[in-house]
């Protein structure tokens, strides 16, 4: 049986050193307050990092699945009471996705085979379509994934309910390698008044699945940027499907009531009521809203 020992306890230091902005944790998924172990990072958060940074890379070159998303579309009960047009594959001029990454003006184009695919099935249907929505994996297939469906769906059952405007929409459109700029590339082929892509969005390292979506009236190659307006971070964590679905219709509403987008079209959906709008001429000054 051992003797009690005599020598006086040592109370133990606590490995991390914690900052006074440990409780602005709770309102960010930032990486702030980390604490220190020493003079580094704690190792927890230096696992954490490289963990993120590698889910981030995963987003990046993850390839889209076409099957099982086209499969979803075309089941959709809310896509086929507005249309029984399957989706259409189609792919950029982007080849693989090193050329994707390396060559961004090649993902901002159809390829030949499919603008040639979207103008014979455009001779084929005289059909004036409102609306052209093309899905593209973009930064990260994950979002699309993830995301793409569920928020179509809200936004098309809420087309189907406006009262002011009966929406014809296109057959719905995948992209493989594309950018934002394909969008209106589609546009221009099927002759839509507008364009909405919702298309992957460059990973952070806190928010690998983030989606975003691009409206264009008048889609046609070449446009500018400041010719489309942006809903972005769209996912449970950031912008979730109903606020971005509602913000959308808000901005195809008013898309197709004054016949423009882009810095002229402003997003005033904040705090308004589904149907209400606000009054407003369109402008060239992006300051003034």
């Amino acid at each position: 049986m051992s003797k009690p020992s005599n020598k006086p306890s040592i109370k133990a230091e606590p490995l991390v050193t914690a900052t006074p902005w440990q409780s602005l944790k709770q309102f960010t998924s930032a990486r702030i307050a980390l604490g220190r172990a020493g003079n580094s990072i704690p190792s927890n958060e230096l696992l954490a990092f490289q963990l993120d940074h590698a889910r981030a890379i995963d987003a990046v070159h993850k390839a889209l699945d076409v099957e099982t998303l086209c499969k979803q579309l075309a089941c959709s009960p809310v896509l086929l009471s507005v249309t029984q047009e399957p989706p259409m594959v189609l792919a950029s001029k982007a080849t693989d996705r090193m050329t994707y990454l390396q060559r961004p003006d090649l993902g901002r184009q159809l390829n030949q085979n499919s603008w040639q695919t979207l103008i014979e099935r455009r001779a084929t249907n005289n059909t004036e379509y409102d609306l052209a929505i093309v899905v593209a994996d973009g930064l990260s297939s994950i979002a699309i994934q993830r995301h793409a469906l569920s928020v179509i769906e809200r936004l098309v059952s809420t087309l189907a309910l406006d009262k002011k405007h009966r929406w014809s929409l296109a057959p719905v459109t995948i992209v493989t390698q594309g950018r934002v700029a394909v969008g209106d590339d589609v546009g221009e082929c099927l002759k839509a008044k507008i364009t909405m892509i919702l298309i992957g969005e460059r990973p952070g390292l806190s928010s690998p699945d983030s989606m975003g979506i691009y409206i264009s009236w008048a889609p046609k190659r070449g446009i500018k940027d400041a010719s489309r307006n942006c809903i972005s971070n769209i996912r449970p964590e950031g912008l979730n499907y109903n606020e971005a679905s509602r913000k959308a219709f808000y901005l195809l509403s008013e898309s197709i009531r004054l016949r423009l987008s882009g810095i002229g079209l402003k997003d005033r959906s904040t705090n308004l009521e589904d149907s209400e709008v606000i009054e407003a001429p369109a402008s060239s000054n992006f300051l003034l809203s």
